[in-house]
């Protein structure tokens, strides 16, 4: 069930057919995390609280700055137990050797502002570039069925009980190839469930995340497959349809991007090599 810190009651009025009734209703909270290294802001991304550590972790994995949890000395939340807001600021101490990101420029802090980006073009291609600079394709091996990744897919609803009280949330879920489930978590930010499933696989020392499928309400944007890519998931499955650059980083990491997965069908968009028959 949903924490006491995801949900809220708020008062509304409900017209219908003309008439008009006031009375309470579910909303999903959103409220910022201040992620921190070493006592520096890094990011700042709007999110439904609950398992901070795991959405950190995800996203230090997917920026590059960590490869496992061995890279990773401490992540607390900062303050004192009784001070207001602690629980929206996560402090993280890499271990002895991991350099943080660092601006040639200022030689401080490379800052990311939020998690949600929007990138033009030819930003886009270049954001491509530099990831695969950093980063080789994923290896192609292992295939799954059409029917495990619908079963998937059709699966996530019933996992999301955030959702179901107040209709404002998204979730993720990691799905094994042979379709046992794995971890399933929600946020109101759908990049955000993504980092939080990571997080938690690295949490475990369970990555690479080979002959999984990450499966995504909405759409699959760019940063959903780029997060894919640095766990090492090698099949994203969404139930609507992909951006454009999602599509060219799929094809170019060798990530296979399957949406509109609904009602027994679905895209293959890259990599259809994975998906027997």
């Amino acid at each position: 069930m949903p924490g006491p810190r995801t949900i809220r009651s708020v008062d509304v009025q409900r017209v219908a057919a003309g008439a008009v009734e006031a009375r309470a209703d579910e909303v999903a909270i959103e409220e910022p995390l201040e992620i921190r290294i070493s006592g520096e802001t890094l990011a700042i991304t709007m999110r439904t609280p609950g398992n901070d550590r795991e959405l950190v972790l995800g996203f230090l994995l997917a920026e590059g700055v960590i490869a496992s949890a061995r890279d990773v000395a401490s992540v607390v939340h900062c303050g004192r137990t009784t001070d207001e807001g602690r629980e929206n600021t996560i402090d993280v101490t890499l271990a002895p050797g991991v350099r943080p990101p660092i601006d040639e420029e200022t030689g401080m802090l490379a800052r990311r502002g939020t998690l949600v980006t929007s990138a033009c073009g030819v930003c886009g291609r270049r954001s491509i570039d530099d990831l695969l600079a950093r980063m080789t394709p994923l290896p192609t091996g292992g295939r799954v069925s059409p029917e495990t990744v619908t079963a998937a897919v059709s699966g996530l609803r019933e996992r999301q009980p955030l959702f179901a009280r107040t209709g404002g949330c998204h979730a993720a879920s990691l799905v094994a190839f042979h379709g046992s489930h794995v971890a399933t978590f929600e946020d109101v930010g759908r990049h955000n469930a993504v980092d939080k499933v990571v997080g938690s696989r690295v949490l475990a020392n369970a990555l690479p995340l080979s002959e999984h499928i990450l499966v995504v309400s909405g759409r699959s944007s760019f940063e959903i497959v780029q997060k894919a890519f640095a766990a090492g998931i090698p099949l994203v499955a969404s139930v609507s349809a992909p951006s454009s650059l999602a599509v060219d980083l799929a094809r170019r990491a060798n990530v296979t991007l399957v949406g509109f997965v609904r009602n027994g069908a679905m895209a293959v968009y890259a990599s259809k090599d994975r998906i027997t028959g």
